[in-house]
């Protein structure tokens, strides 16, 4: 009776005329429904069983037809079906492997809740079910810094916070806890971690890296994996699929080199600094078996990585040694294109597809145009430019990871874990990971703040009260947002849930920082406004004018001033460190700003380091622990603690 009962809505019939007349229309309609009806309508929960046209990856490819196989290297972005001549049965028709959701990409725009997401990835996958194999479809999302873009999901600090918190088994805990809200939405697949180790805090996906040491992000990286994939790579249908990004030396291009963003530049290194800088947290990501690696827009010495087959097929996936005795990585998982990447290879898309898949590309994120991409890709095959080993090969890869996850067998959201998403226990996570997150820069005998006191304190910045600013980029949007974007709690709100005495009288100001008031201190919280990848590129590394103004107005203005700065890095703030008497690094990310208030108050003392050298000026980027930087404002490894 599905068809029947996701027709009737149709016809304008409430709920409970439904269950009356669906008994009258049952022989009239199913006959009519099953004709011309989708499987399965957005709000339905389809069944829980299936049964797939083939057994194991090796029977699956055996059975395939060129445009089933066509079909399972091609990734899709969910918008891309609503687009003119597109429709979301192209699915079954183009026999479509997998399925994103890009920045921003939810059920009807941005954010959506769990179980609005859940519909939504189920509904895709009633469609791929539907073909001659039924073989599942993959959806995919960047769940960067928790299940980012849901509303009401729990959000963690990015990276660069999960990093300076020098704690592995708590980003396992984070990343379990991600686990299970994408599964909740019914994702199976997500996009990180990151594993990059940046060396240019002027580029824009910075906080996408846990440290600019290379040892650090092999660790932190592989707790993530674990946290996604289970011990081991185990999978199954209680965990995801992570992927290690970007492959490789995304975060090492030289300045200037990218167009239009550093992004895409290239990486004027050679093979020895690449093994040493670069290779060393992928070595980690596939010694914990994780599932995928996605590729870097970035090119080394001047030719693409979406277009290097001795980085792909031979570094990556090969065996053996590379001439200085480093060994390659023997991955067995499979290869995903970054977005329309392969597009930036040339001018020509029919070279672009060949090169790509040869150099060893298993899945093509298209994202929009893929019926040209499939069709190109029938055309190279059948040219001969594209042998059908390496077709073979790519797409027993995909589906090996898909027998992995429990998709043949579980192909829908186990609606289990879908009311846990952004749950009062998830949320304790996040709590402390934002606490052992914070570094703290300066401390004059002010911090921990006393509960119980008698004094005045003065709230202000414009990230004080703003939640979209405090998360920073990729969060519910691409770019991010401001103001109530989602389920949190600001450090203003968390400020008045402190626990605190009558005796401490809070004054809030906001933005409003030229008023005539006075306190004993003051928190000023100000920041880097939120930014995604290239539109965070920065050649000044510096804090707004307006920023510098608000720090200004409340620190003259108190006796003790506090400023809270968060930022996807290191930024130029040798003025307001002057200003201030205590200097807190939050960075970006996380949806609890009571992890905050925890340390400012002393219930938990600050216990964050950097993992990123802190720059005296801009000119001196690159500045880093590998390349002989001296004179920074902060070192690698620096943060007072305890008081």
């Amino acid at each position: 009776m599905q068809s029947v009962r996701s027709f009737l809505p149709r016809l304008g019939l409430r709920p409970t005329r439904i269950i009356l007349v669906t008994a009258l229309l049952s022989t009239v309609l199913v006959v009519f429904a099953q004709a011309v009806l989708p499987v399965h309508a957005a709000h339905a929960r389809p069944a829980a069983t299936f049964t797939a046209g083939c057994i194991s990856p090796s029977d699956c490819v055996s059975k395939m037809t060129l445009p089933e196989k066509e079909g399972q290297m091609t990734q899709v972005e969910k918008n891309a079906f609503t687009q003119s001549g597109n429709s979301i049965s192209d699915i079954t028709t183009y026999f479509i492997g997998s399925v994103l959701s890009g920045g921003g990409g939810g059920p009807n725009g941005a954010g959506g809740t769990a179980t609005q997401w859940a519909d939504m990835v189920d509904n895709f996958q009633s469609y791929a079910l539907k073909t001659r194999l039924g073989i599942p479809l993959i959806y995919g999302a960047d769940a960067v810094h928790g299940h980012n873009n849901v509303y009401g999901a729990t959000l963690f600090p990015h990276n660069i916070g999960l990093g300076a918190m020098h704690d592995p088994a708590l980003i396992t805990q984070v990343e379990q806890v991600t686990r299970d809200e994408v599964l909740g939405t019914g994702v199976r697949w997500t996009f990180a971690p990151c594993v990059c180790t940046p060396q240019d805090i002027r580029w824009g996906r910075t906080y996408e890296g846990y440290s600019e040491v290379p040892s650090d992000n092999s660790t932190d990286g592989a707790a993530a994996i674990v946290g996604f994939q289970g011990s081991n790579g185990a999978l199954g249908t209680s965990n995801i699929l992570a992927t290690a990004k970007h492959f490789i030396g995304d975060g090492h291009t030289a300045w200037g080199t990218g167009s239009p963003y550093l992004n895409e530049g290239d990486d004027q290194i050679t093979e020895q600094q690449l093994d040493t800088i670069d290779l060393p947290p992928y070595q980690a990501a596939v010694n914990n078996k994780v599932g995928s690696v996605m590729i870097s827009y970035s090119s080394w010495n001047g030719l693409k990585d979406h277009a290097n087959q001795y980085l792909i097929s031979t570094k990556l996936k090969g065996t053996g040694t590379d001439s200085y005795g480093t060994p390659n990585l023997d991955f067995q998982g499979f290869v995903v294109s970054d977005w329309q990447a392969i597009d930036q290879i040339s001018s020509d898309y029919n070279y672009d597809v060949r090169t790509a898949i040869n150099a060893g590309i298993d899945m093509v994120m298209v994202p929009d145009k893929y019926k040209t991409f499939i069709s190109t890709l029938d055309t190279e095959i059948k040219a001969g430019n594209i042998p059908m080993t390496r077709i073979d090969d790519a797409v027993t890869r995909i589906l090996t990871a898909k027998f992995a996850v429990g998709l043949f067998t579980q192909p829908y959201t186990d609606r289990s874990y879908t009311p846990n998403v952004g749950s009062a226990a998830h949320r304790a996570v996040a709590r402390q990971a934002e606490r052992e997150s914070l570094v703290l820069l300066k401390n004059n005998s002010v911090l921990p703040l006393s509960k119980t006191g008698s004094y005045t304190l003065v709230v202000g910045g414009d990230h004080a009260n703003n939640l979209g600013y405090q998360l920073g980029g990729w969060s519910i949007t691409w770019q991010g947002g401001s103001g109530t974007t989602t389920v949190g709690t600001t450090l203003w709100q968390a400020i008045q849930q402190a626990g605190l005495s009558s005796s401490v009288k809070l004054k809030f100001v906001g933005t409003q920082t030229k008023g005539h008031y006075t306190g004993d201190v003051g928190i000023v919280a100000v920041g880097e406004t939120p930014y995604a990848e290239g539109n965070g590129d920065t050649n000044t590394l510096a804090l707004s004018s307006t920023d510098a103004t608000e720090v200004s107005d409340v620190c003259s203005r108190v006796t003790k001033c506090i400023v809270v700065l968060f930022s996807g890095r290191p930024i130029i703030i040798n003025t307001q460190l002057n200003q201030s008497s205590a200097f807190v690094a939050a960075w970006i990310g996380s949806t609890e700003g009571e992890g905050i208030t925890d340390v400012l108050f002393g219930d938990y003392g600050f216990s964050g380091k950097l993992t990123y050298t802190w720059p005296n000026s801009v000119s001196q980027e690159p500045c880093n622990q590998n390349n002989g930087c001296t004179g920074a404002l902060f070192s690698y490894g620096y943060g007072i603690t305890p008081f």
